[in-house]
């Protein structure tokens, strides 16, 4: 037996959160590990000890095996839980463990590796007898070997990286005159991202499901799964949304694409939680397409079938013990769907972003859950993936945990930063995914022109120009009851105009605001009057309003000067008053001081002191979650200071430079 009653989480975000939380349930004691942007975090605050192991940089915290040991011999940890990601599928990492005294709480080092090449992969699958799609996975890499494969299969077809996941160095090709291109293309983003160039070839299957199964082994050699999951839904080969059970699998292909997991899985002789991926055509036929060896992130809509908690399964497996259920004690119930709430630009083809939470109000009610490590102000870090939350409904049936979803993401506030919820919300409402119909297709057929939230509507428009209204007199240092103002009437009404120019196609809109009585204004728009009260501020960036009669919640932000962000019905804006701009431009022709617009590295410094820039000069360029941020002069003058070389990291807000 296995026997720790302490437990290190080796990971960050929601999953470090979600696993001690289970820990600490069943009496561990739990450490948190974090990196030096994460040491306000909820993980860190939520774990009985944490350490700090480095630098923001992954290559230098999370993803540094000695730092992990190190936090785990301070604190003499006795066990490793390493999430996913990150250090998760990391076989040498898993030895390390081993050789430390460790248990490792995941498979063996050995099954690890079996499963982390795709092409020794699908060699041992076929080996074992698990239905695989047919192509080309053998160890020679020549060139002219990897056409005569191509040839052999035909087209479409798929290039795919051996090493990693995650849709790097994956490339479709559809004729043979495009492979020597998609080779070297997929071979030199395998080898970026994953230090390898090997690759695989596959029969394109055209518009299948993405379908896993969740396997768990013991020590004692028992195997069993716990039904399937539905991961259609994708873009770039990332999972966006996902489902159990699978809506078009039968009660007969779930026993045979479960059986084919059990024999995947047992032919590695397989402990703890893993997951084994098929694709399934139309016709009903599936095909092994790779395993991995960690808790997935989208388990909990397994657990919400099943009635499992699977980090508490884990933990037990771990210590030794037996599975407590057999196959046959697996029973399903119900259905449960999960989105992930992405911190990304939808409108910028889905690109990660950073920013500030300054309003995070998860989603509650029947049904719903959310497992997030986020909190109000918290800033999203470019350092890390952008996943910040998981929303997560379930029900009795399908329909209803897709309508109970819905209602969750529109209730769910997120602003501040950019990110994908209305995107989540558009996708569970769209008629195919309600029957239950999207394919790994189903992004690029329904979202053909990329993705475009609607526009602003007329109460965004009045509720974002009475809250910038009330935001200008609170920092104004005037009383809602203003002698002279409020209640005020006389030959001239006074009123405060707000334009935005982003409204509508026709130039923008105007709203006039004229505040009648405290907490009580006339708002005019196209020439129509609407009376507004602010009924009460609930919470900071809430509010109860009565809008002509009709009383609902909104929930609001100042993200910068002259803007406003304001959630209704589930649908945000991000509103800028081009009158306040227009007379901040008027007041001030530009800043000398250059300052960090998010975390990130400095990429290229082009000026140095004593340099004469006129406006619009490039100073500097920014690289943050692989995307580029040219800073230029406000103004024209004399670089006087820099404070910042190339190649240093630099936090928002961060002064790196002065024009005098």
């Amino acid at each position: 037996m296995n026997r720790f009653s302490s437990v290190l989480v080796a990971n960050r975000g929601e999953i470090a959160v979600r696993v001690i939380r289970t820990a600490r349930e069943l009496g561990y004691r739990t450490i948190a590990v974090y990196s030096e942007a994460d040491a306000l975090a909820p993980h860190v605050q939520l774990a009985d000890e944490a350490v700090l192991i480095g630098p923001a940089p992954v290559k230098d915290s999370y993803l540094d095996p000695q730092r992990i040991l190190a936090a785990a011999q301070q604190t003499h940890a006795e066990a490793v839980h390493p999430g996913y990601g990150f250090l998760s599928e990391n076989a040498d990492f898993a030895r390390a463990c081993a050789e430390a005294g460790l248990v490792f709480i995941g498979p063996s080092a050995e099954a690890i590796d079996a499963m982390g090449n795709k092409g020794a992969a699908k060699r041992l699958m076929l080996e074992a007898g698990v239905p695989c799609i047919p192509g080309y996975q053998s160890p020679e890499q020549g060139d002219a070997t990897l056409q005569a494969a191509a040839a052999d299969i035909g087209v479409p077809l798929m290039v795919k990286a051996a090493a990693g996941g995650g849709g790097r160095g994956m490339r479709l090709v559809e004729n043979l005159d495009d492979l020597a291109t998609a080779l070297a293309s997929a071979r030199s983003e395998a080898e970026n991202a994953f230090g390898s160039g090997e690759l695989i070839l596959e029969k394109a299957v055209q518009q299948p499901r993405h379908v896993e199964v969740q396997v768990f082994g013991d020590e004692h050699g028992n195997v069993i799964h716990l039904g399937e999951r539905d991961c259609s839904v994708q873009r770039r080969h990332q999972k966006v949304v996902e489902e159990a059970p699978c809506p078009v699998l039968s009660s007969d292909q779930r026993a045979a694409m479960g059986r084919a997991a059990v024999e995947a899985a047992r032919s590695i002789d397989y402990i703890g939680a893993g997951t084994v991926e098929f694709l399934l055509g139309g016709d009903g036929s599936f095909y092994f397409l790779e395993m991995n060896t960690r808790l997935q992130v989208e388990h909990p809509v397994t657990e919400l079938i099943t009635g499992l908690d699977l980090v508490a399964l884990q933990l037990r497996i771990a210590q030794g013990e037996a599975l407590p259920l057999s196959q046959d004690d697996v029973s399903l119930s119900g259905h449960a769907i999960e989105v992930r709430l992405y911190a990304e630009d939808s409108e910028n083809d889905f690109l990660p972003a950073a920013g500030t939470a300054q309003r995070w109000h998860p989603p509650s009610g029947a049904g719903v859950r959310v497992d997030h490590g986020l909190v109000p102000g918290q800033v999203v870090s470019p350092f890390y993936d952008p996943l910040v939350a998981k929303l997560i409904a379930s029900g009795p049936d399908r329909e209803t945990a897709r309508r109970r979803l819905a209602r969750a993401l529109r209730s769910t506030a997120l602003l501040g930063l950019p990110n994908n919820r209305e995107f989540l919300l558009d996708v569970i409402e769209h008629p195919v995914f309600a029957a239950g119909e999207a394919t790994t297709a189903f992004i690029a057929e329904q979202f053909p022109q990329g993705y475009r939230p609607p526009r602003p509507t007329a109460t965004h428009l009045l509720l974002g120009a009475c809250l910038q209204y009330r935001e200008q007199a609170r920092q104004a240092g005037t009383a809602r009851h203003r002698t002279g103002i409020g209640g005020w009437s006389g030959n001239r009404r006074l009123s405060t105009p707000f334009a935005y120019a982003d409204a509508d196609k026709d130039g923008g809109t105007s709203v006039a605001v004229e505040e009648r009585c405290a907490d009580h204004y006339c708002l005019t728009l196209a020439d129509t009057e609407h009376r507004l009260q602010w009924l009460a501020e609930t919470e900071p960036g809430c509010a109860r309003v009565d809008l002509d009669g009709h009383q609902f919640d909104l929930v609001y932000s100042f993200p910068g000067p002259g803007e406003v962000a304001v959630q209704w019905r589930g649908r945000a804006a991000l509103l800028c008053n081009t009158l306040s701009a227009a007379l901040a431009l008027a007041g001030d022709s530009g800043s000398g001081t250059v300052t960090a617009p998010m975390h990130g590295s400095v990429l290229a410094l082009n000026v140095s002191e004593g340099e004469q820039v006129e406006v619009g000069a490039e100073l500097a360029v920014i690289e943050a979650m692989k995307m580029e941020h040219r800073l230029c002069a406000e103004i024209a003058g004399t670089v006087s200071r820099v404070m910042v070389g190339a190649g240093e990291q630099v936090a928002a807000g961060a002064v790196l430079l002065e024009i005098t």
